[in-house]
């Protein structure tokens, strides 16, 4: 691939633009704001400038509504050799597509599976994909150079190809993206009018369930206006056992034992299912899930803090595996949670105990 059209530069055109610019490719930008396009070309994801001849590869990535419409305009003006779009949703594109009687043997729908809670250029980096599943969706029409283009983008942008089925995605990002965006903003929602005294008290567990609640809400009412079906069925289905759930916590609070027992094993059960499903979660680098040991230790908000534990850790000769911050409720201090294999575990703790630092128990 030598040169590439990019049509919309926001967050996922900008970052891969970025990428394919820095290995090379003569990427031009193009957006119905010129300026969020003049920005992009700004930060070095290639120029604002229409290509002067027909370009290898044309990425649309404009929200779902306006995909089928942009797509088929630069078919239609014959701009590429190939097209594709980066849509959150596959199977609604695509029909539309259909509709207007379209050739699609030069187009195949894809979803990079990557994204911030930040949107527009921005907040673009050319590593936004790297190691994260690109999916893609070709259909018995899809010419075999547009796929291979298709292979060759995911390659350039380190990101890893998985094919599927175009309503197979769509039900699966419903399951692993769209529902828990919403449940998390109800979660969130819960905030909103609290007591300040209750909102202090916020720990990194709240943190963890509310962090995607914090997305651009206009951005995912265009993504869940194209795919609601799926995410009405799941959320209904969460509904269930949120009735099942508020049952068993009711029960709870009877003066009958046999009620309580019956409270309590509801609420087990509910928690269990939770166990079971989330150790179905690819663990690191998308292998089977791993069980690792957490060390914490207590950092302080300063400068260079976070580089010299793992430094320390580096030289113990120790793999951190993943890490996470949890910050203290109105000090200026956290614990780092450095999660490690189990039988490093120990090893990491005497080391870093001797440079000084303090363990949680």
């Amino acid at each position: 691939m030598r040169t590439a059209l990019v049509i919309g530069t926001g967050l996922i055109g900008t970052s891969a633009a970025l990428a394919l610019a820095s290995r090379g490719v003569a990427v031009h930008l193009a957006d119905h704001d010129q300026a969020q396009a003049r920005t992009a070309a700004a930060l070095g994801a290639g120029t604002d400038e229409a290509p002067e001849g027909v370009v290898d590869l044309c990425v649309v990535a404009v929200p779902p509504a306006h995909v089928a419409a942009q797509l088929a305009d630069a078919m239609r003006r014959g701009v590429a050799r190939a097209y594709l779009d980066v849509a959150s949703v596959k199977g609604g594109p695509r029909r539309e597509l259909e509709a207007l009687g379209l050739d699609l043997t030069p187009y195949i729908g894809t979803h990079p599976m990557s994204g911030r809670e930040r949107s527009g250029p921005l907040a673009a980096t050319a590593d936004l994909f790297e190691g994260r599943p690109w999916v893609l969706t070709p259909t018995r029409d899809t010419d075999t150079e547009v796929l291979n283009l298709a292979l060759e983008l995911v390659a350039l942008c380190r990101a890893v190809p998985v094919v599927m089925d175009a309503d197979a995605h769509d039900r699966a990002v419903a399951l692993v993206s769209h529902m828990p965006h919403l449940v998390s903003g109800m979660v969130a929602a819960r905030l909103e009018n609290a007591e300040e005294s209750a909102v202090r008290l916020c720990g990194q567990g709240i943190r963890d369930v509310t962090r995607i609640a914090a997305s651009d809400p206009q951005m995912w009412i265009d993504i869940l206006s194209a795919n609601p079906g799926p995410v009405a069925d799941l959320l209904s289905a969460v509904a269930g056992d949120l009735e099942e759930t508020v049952r068993a916590l009711r029960s709870l609070q009877s003066a009958d034992d046999a009620e309580r027992r019956k409270g309590v094993d509801g609420v087990e059960a509910m928690l269990r299912r939770g166990n079971a499903g989330q150790a179905r979660v690819p663990g690191k680098h998308g292998a089977a899930p791993a069980a690792y040991e957490t060390v914490a230790v207590l950092i302080s908000d300063q400068a260079g803090e976070l580089a010299r534990i793992f430094a320390d850790a580096g030289a113990a000769g120790v793999n951190i595996e993943d890490v996470r911050i949890e910050h203290a409720t109105g000090q200026q201090a956290g614990f780092v949670q450095l999660m490690v294999q189990p039988a490093a575990a120990p090893k990491l703790a005497a080391a870093l105990r001797e440079r000084g630092w303090a363990m949680r128990q």
